[in-house]
């Protein structure tokens, strides 16, 4: 198997890290240094097409409110004067090899993450941080469960990149949730979902402390000990003891 050495811890360069990268990190240490510094790289489930159409459909709808410079519908239902966020570089910002970046210089990391949309609020002119979520499920949608906690930090770094950029960002984010509809009779070639925005209050407090706690791992030469709760370092201790034990 040939590795990629793309994006590689190396002393003295800059690197680039994207929001993914931040997250690996918070969710296991030793999976993040064996990946971003001796090329061993987690393996990757495939991509989520229809949740990458639905996204894009989103923007699509979004986009021609942007230019009409008038809120979407799903706005209405917020107490607040929000309307689309229209600048030079949201294509960037989308973008997935882009994104919004700040060069972290005590650190030396570059650090990227692409936002869904940005609103902004007209009475405060503050931006504000939105991502499109979707799933089918037939129990109503929320935040509440424990491995939501990624969507969360995943706001707060759009929001702490933003500000990092010299905008004015509020704490309040959206998420805009699609429900797919598996009820029906028929199918008629129509998936059709049920949306609702949910309210988030973001706190990027975390973010700072976090790429310290990086720039320590990297420069270490020891391999952090595993997260007990990592799916891929359990699996990869219990088949190498299952392994060793039939020999």
């Amino acid at each position: 198997m040939a590795f990629k050495k793309r994006n590689l811890f190396k002393p003295g360069e800059t690197l680039k890290l994207s929001r993914s990268g931040v997250e690996l990190f918070m969710n296991c240490q030793k999976c993040f240094y064996l990946e971003r510094k001796l090329n061993v790289k987690a393996l990757s489930g495939f991509p989520f097409n229809l949740n990458s159409a639905v996204d894009e459909l989103l923007k699509n709808e979004f986009d021609g409110y942007r230019e009409q410079k008038k809120p979407h519908p799903y706005m209405k239902d917020i107490d607040k004067n929000l309307i689309p966020f229209q600048h030079e570089d949201l294509d960037k910002w989308r973008a997935n090899f882009t994104g919004v970046q700040f060069h972290h210089e005590e650190t030396d990391l570059l650090l990227t993450g692409a936002v869904d949309d940005v609103w902004i609020d007209l009475d405060t002119d503050e931006l504000v941080v939105v991502d499109y979520k979707s799933t089918s499920s037939k129990d109503e949608v929320n935040l509440d469960k424990d491995w939501q906690i990624s969507y969360k930090r995943q706001m707060e770094f759009y929001q702490w990149l933003l500000r990092q950029n010299g905008f004015k960002v509020s704490n309040d984010g959206y998420f805009v949730y699609c429900n797919g509809i598996k009820d029906k009779d028929s199918f008629d070639e129509v998936l059709e979902f049920r949306v609702k925005i949910l309210h988030y209050q973001g706190d990027d407090s975390w973010v700072e402390p976090t790429l310290l706690d990086i720039y320590k791992a990297l420069q270490s030469n020891s391999i952090p000990k595993k997260d007990d709760e990592c799916d891929t370092c359990s699996y990869v201790e219990t088949r190498f003891e299952i392994s060793t034990n039939k020999k």
